[in-house]
């Protein structure tokens, strides 16, 4: 027979001899099913809720046809379906398939049995692979329909706000036969016809691909099964032809990204973890092949508790190595945001979720969607027992692109982590030959690594591998012309790059993603209750770690502490935290900030009982004092208010040392009292001894003196806390982006509601307040405050904010000459450019930094510090904090409302690390507690003190497994090496260096000295020491 004459003839007679559109009367495609038959009877009923199966079946159904439609939207329809499979089918294959919008569950004998849908090219439900006579011939079936897509329901767009009112049809209930000779055949020839199309007319493998397919088309008769075998041999011929020794290796894994809440409520995710995973685990069932890798010890959880069946079949094959845990956090958080203390806690609770229901800790960190990867990340994957990092989210930078797939990362203590990026760019392949010739293209590390990961599976709202991604990639195992294809593991797959290391490159410092950098901003009130939490959970563990110190009969609140920071991990999810999920999410996040505040308050209110329980009894008549409790590790003498008698706010300076408390009676005057003076051209002055400001009608700064060197912190004619609004509408991810054209947009805020007027005259504190109007409706109300003995200046700031697409900064002009800028990070801090020379430079036009930023020349310098604000950008000599977005898309809310914030300014002579700025940031966020108390006389206590104000003490809290022994975490915050000694008044029977999972390190025993505990850390090192408390 003669070979085709034309390349695109016969190549579209192949595509429209397996077309779903074209033919299908006479083509392959339509014998795919045979014989079709509804169910016997098919009823529903509609809930509001999401309910158990137990209570769902209990209910009254009515009956329901192909053709309705269900909702609205977050709905659930629980569809009863009674099938009766003819007799004439034995021995067929036989599938019950729904077509329907909205995802489905099936459910058998009371059990989850199959995930459907149709976003997700899931529709079928496998009853039998032969009808035996034997087997049951009827039976009942339940689908639990939510009304909501695999991405939500956007109203017009993905990303839009949910439709409310969105409806959701059945279009299709059956039972059929499935051909599977015919579906073999029609991927066969998919596989072929792709790798004529894609390989090119100048590769002989893609014309022998073409020829194989154009014949089996001439020798396959669609109505005569019996000419199929001819066909198979014929593409078998050419699959079977293998590669030479070099090709490159894919290592395939199947993959699901869940969002932990997204386009759709916390509460829908549990049921897509379930619909997800229990398709898996039906695949694994007849693919013993198949791996899976799966993150998010949360999400293990969620189906524990509410799928403990579908759980029990995971264990199995998590103990077969098929379905592998992976990650090692509690969720997938966003990688710059959350606190370094978060970040272990991310790892603490996932390592040890994992070790107890699985028997092991994960050995990849897994981060495959995050927006940026903070520089201090190497360091905490090492101390939980992580030396190697999978992600591909920087093939989304929008300026530059990154120059590896495989790399050694190193942060900023040194510590360094093999990293792998998929190099086809993706989590959420199809096994197609298009995606495995780009993953070989596009690999940057070509020559020096030969091996690399392939992720496939539906993502992000889950759904998951399919079989015919399996049977794809079957066929491309060995084939000449393609790349080597293996079904691997994350382990294999690393174990191979270690092997390949040798010559790769190191990249150092942070991971930054040039793009969503508005996601430092949105959605304000989350980062505030982010970094509210943060510090009330913190403050509850060091009060709790005293109170059982001191008393061994203290009930430490070891698994209310654990249901509260899982609450706050889980809303440090990358897309709750960033502000990028809808509103729905948004209230589900507030009230369990919420919840942490109300359960934290009354945790420390049980601790400070304990620990100072005598000194609080108040006695009747008795003069009233102040009990001050200090939770930072360095003394501190800051102004309070405190609360009299009879409910009066009054204020003292105190003095209180670190970790401890002090009683106060008589209130203390300060060396140089505050004063605030009127200029004759309504500006105001005030002076502290420390710093002396000038603030204009409008509340701006035009000076800022330290009085110690008289020196100048504000360019002439420069005016600061000088509020901009810009123009804020990005090219499409909204709540995500903010664009380097928004730059161009500035309009300076300046219509003064309320001129500028003295609200406190002076002497422990001055302040003076003002209002302004931002934009078409919003108002920005200020305080402005200086305290005795204080080095910084406060903006208690607060603004109802009504706007659209805009976005507020406040900005800092400064004297101040240099080309690097230093932002606080996870436990430490590092510097990025004030100029724009190359694109990695103005590619990070808006950046994140924690709580505080610095530009100093040398010898001299400012700090802005804030209480919850994480967008900054310093371009040349003005440095600015972001306040406030206001995107429409996921959440038209967005940001609408009241906000309170507090930030700071700074001026210091040396350099930042020796004018404190790093503990001036501290205090701000973790103010002084103070509790009425008696008047007993009672000296000031110290639980911990540092010989070194390099060191800080970030972390006190109870061991995991030890009772009696409590873990302190500290690190190296300026950037240098030092012997630190850590003193402690606690009763310590024995002290021990472990590592963030708190298991003892070797030859990790420290002696206990007369000066304390003799601590050595390298630049911005973290070292967790276990304390062994005597009874």
């Amino acid at each position: 027979m003669a070979a085709p004459k034309h390349r695109r003839t016969a190549l579209e007679r192949v595509e429209k001899f397996i077309s779903e559109t074209y033919f299908t009367d006479c083509n392959l495609r339509g014998r795919l099913f045979g014989d079709r038959c509804p169910p016997a009877s098919l009823s529903c009923f509609q809930t509001s809720r999401r309910i158990p199966y137990d209570e769902a079946v209990g209910q009254k159904f009515s009956p329901a046809k192909v053709g309705d439609s269900f909702g609205p939207t977050w709905e659930t329809c629980w569809f009863k379906v009674e099938l009766s499979i003819p007799p004439a089918w034995a021995g067929r294959e036989v599938h019950f398939v729904w077509e329907s919008d909205g995802e489905g569950m099936v459910w058998r004998d009371a059990q989850p049995v199959q995930g459907l849908t149709k976003e997700g090219e899931k529709t079928s439900y496998i009853l039998t692979k032969s009808l035996k006579e034997m087997e049951p011939h009827s039976l009942t079936l339940y689908v639990e329909l939510a009304c909501n897509g695999l991405f939500g329901a956007g109203k017009g767009s993905m990303i839009a706000p949910p439709d409310p009112d969105r409806r959701f049809t059945l279009s299709k209930a059956e039972l059929v036969v499935f051909n599977r000779d015919v579906y073999e055949l029609l991927v066969d020839l998919e596989i072929l016809l792709d790798m004529a199309q894609l390989l090119g007319e100048e590769n002989q493998r893609s014309f022998q691909a073409l020829y194989a397919a154009n014949q089996m088309v001439n020798v396959c008769d669609v109505t005569d099964p019996s000419t199929f075998p001819a066909a198979r041999d014929l593409a078998a011929a050419i699959f079977s032809q293998r590669n030479g020794k070099s090709q490159h290796t894919i290592h395939a894994m199947g993959h699901c990204h869940i969002d932990s809440a997204w386009l759709w409520p916390y509460e829908e995710t549990i049921r897509k973890c379930a619909r997800s995973w229990v398709t898996v685990v039906r695949l694994m069932e007849s693919n013993p092949e198949l791996t899976f890798a799966c993150s998010q010890a949360q999400q293990f959880e969620w189906v524990r508790s509410w799928y403990p069946g579908l759980y029990a079949q995971i264990q199995d094959f998590v103990a077969k190595g098929q379905f592998v845990p992976v990650g090692g956090t509690w969720v997938e958080m966003d990688g710059n945001l959350p606190s370094g203390e978060s970040m272990v806690r991310q790892f603490l609770q996932g390592q040890r979720f994992f070790q107890q229901q699985f028997g092991r800790i994960c050995s990849e960190f897994w981060l495959p969607d995050t927006f940026g990867y903070s520089a201090q990340l190497p360091q905490l994957m090492r101390g939980c027992g992580i030396r190697r990092f999978l992600t591909q989210k920087l093939s989304w930078n929008l300026v530059n692109t990154f120059p590896n797939h495989t790399f050694f990362w190193e942060g900023i203590d040194g510590s360094r982590v093999l990293t792998h990026f998929p190099p086809g760019d993706s989590y959420g392949m199809h096994g197609r030959v298009e995606e495995v010739l780009k993953t070989v293209k596009n690999n940057k590390d070509k020559g020096l690594v030969n091996h690399s990961a392939f992720l496939f599976g539906f993502g992000d709202g889950g759904g998951g591998p399919t079989q015919k991604m399996l049977d794809r990639m079957k066929r491309m195992s060995d084939t000449d012309g393609l790349p080597r294809v293996q079904i691997s593991t994350p382990d294999r797959l690393f174990s191979t790059l270690e092997k390949e290391s040798s010559q790769v490159c190191t990249w150092v410092g942070e991971l930054f993603l040039e793009l969503h950098n508005g996601t430092y901003t949105t959605q304000a009130q989350i980062k505030k209750g982010n970094r509210e939490c943060e510090r009330i959970l913190h403050d509850v563990e060091v009060l709790s770690s005293l109170a059982l110190a001191r008393d061994s009969t203290f009930q430490y609140p070891a698994s209310q502490l654990q249901r509260l920071w899982r609450l706050l991990l889980l809303n440090q999810f990358h897309d709750v935290l960033p502000g990028s999920c809808i509103q729905l999410v948004v209230e589900d996040a507030l009230r369990y900030y919420a919840e942490i505040r109300r359960a934290g308050a009354g945790l420390q209110e049980e601790a400070v009982q304990s620990l100072c329980g005598d000194l609080l009894q108040l006695e009747a008549g008795s003069a009233e004092s102040t009990l001050v409790l200090n939770t930072l590790p360095w003394e501190r003498t800051e102004v309070i208010a405190r609360t009299g008698p009879a409910g009066t706010e009054t204020l003292a300076l105190v003095t209180v040392p670190s970790m401890g408390y002090a009683i106060v009676r008589e209130p203390v005057l300060p060396a140089q009292p505050v004063t605030v003076r009127r200029q004759e051209d309504g500006s105001i002055a005030m002076e502290n001894g420390v710093i002396a400001v000038c603030l204009d009608v409008m509340g701006r700064l035009t000076s800022l003196r330290l009085l110690d060197s008289q020196r100048e912190s504000l360019p002439d004619g420069c005016c600061a806390n000088q509020f901009a609004l810009f123009d804020d509408v990005p090219l499409y991810w909204d709540a995500w982006d903010v664009m380097d054209y928004h730059l161009e947009t500035r309009k300076p805020v300046t219509t003064v509601l309320k001129p500028l007027e003295i609200t406190l005259a002076g002497g422990l504190r001055g302040s003076a307040s003002f209002s302004l109007q931002v934009g078409e409706s919003s108002t920005l109300t200020q305080e402005i405050i200086l305290d005795a003995t204080s080095p910084y200046l406060r903006f208690l700031t607060q603004v109802e904010w009504k706007e659209a697409h805009k976005f507020l900064k406040v900005e800092f002009p400064v004297q101040v000459r240099s080309t690097n800028a230093t932002y606080e990070i996870q436990f430490g801090h590092l510097q990025r450019p004030t100029h724009w020379n190359t694109s990695w430079d103005w590619a990070r036009f808006e950046v994140w930094s924690h709580k505080w930023l610095d530009v100093s020349e040398h010898g001299f310098g400012v700090a802005l510090l804030n209480d919850c604000k994480y967008g900054a950008s310093a371009h040349r000599n003005v440095l600015s904090l972001s306040l406030l977005r206001a995107p429409k898309s996921p959440d038209a809310t967005a940001d609408i409302g009241h906000h309170q914030f507090t930030y700071a300014v700074m001026p210091h002579q040396g350099s930042f690390q020796d004018a404190g700025v790093i503990q001036r940031a501290y205090n701000l966020n973790f103010p002084l507690h103070a509790v009425p108390a008696s008047s007993a006389q009672c000296p000031a206590w110290s639980a911990f003190s540092l010989s070194s104000p390099a060191v800080v003490l970030e972390t006190l809290k109870q061991a995991e497994d030890r009772p009696d022994a409590v873990v302190v975490r500290l690190y190296e915050a300026h950037g240098s090496t030092v012997v630190a000694w850590l003193q402690t008044s606690l009763p310590v029977k024995e002290a021990m260096l472990c590592d963030l999972l708190e298991q003892p390190a070797a030859e990790g025993r420290l002696p206990l000295e007369q000066r304390g505990i003799r601590l050595s850390f390298t630049p911005f090192h973290v070292l967790s020491v276990l304390l062994v408390l005597r009874q």
